[in-house]
């Protein structure tokens, strides 16, 4: 990869990472916010769903970042991002004044989620763990 695209890709994966790494460690900061809300959702095993998330968005953010384990993380989180779209911002379900912001919510997470599977496809670069991991043969 020319050292320009293993650039891109870094500032690439610190983006991304950009959308999960705050939202983490603001639910860390908040847990009991962050479960009041889950539980709003009707979501499942709330107490134990929480600190699922905060974990997923915590290490997977920090592991975009370093390029460690890229592409399976990047597959993750996709996967993650479009049952969190589905479940946090479910447009078609909001009332009509907040119907337009979950909407955009949604289709911006629709977008990273395209960003990570491209990201899943191409690898992190040679700026990354993975990367040096390629370079020495491991």
């Amino acid at each position: 990869m020319k050292n320009y695209e293993s650039i891109l890709n870094l500032l690439g994966r610190i983006a991304i990472a950009a959308l999960f790494l705050p939202a983490g460690l603001n639910k860390l900061m908040g847990v009991e916010g962050t479960t009041a809300y889950f539980a709003s959702l009707g979501l499942p095993l709330v107490a134990v769903l929480v600190w699922v998330v905060i974990a997923i968005e915590v290490l997977g953010g920090l592991a975009l970042i370093l390029g460690y384990k890229t592409r399976f993380v990047a597959i993750g989180l996709a996967i993650f991002t479009v049952f969190a779209s589905i479940t946090g911002h479910a447009f078609w379900a909001a009332p009509v004044d907040a119907a337009f912001i979950a909407q955009l919510l949604f289709i911006k997470n629709i977008a990273v989620t395209g960003g990570l599977l491209i990201l899943a496809s191409s690898g992190a670069g040679s700026i990354s763990l993975d990367g040096r991991k390629s370079r020495a043969g491991i």
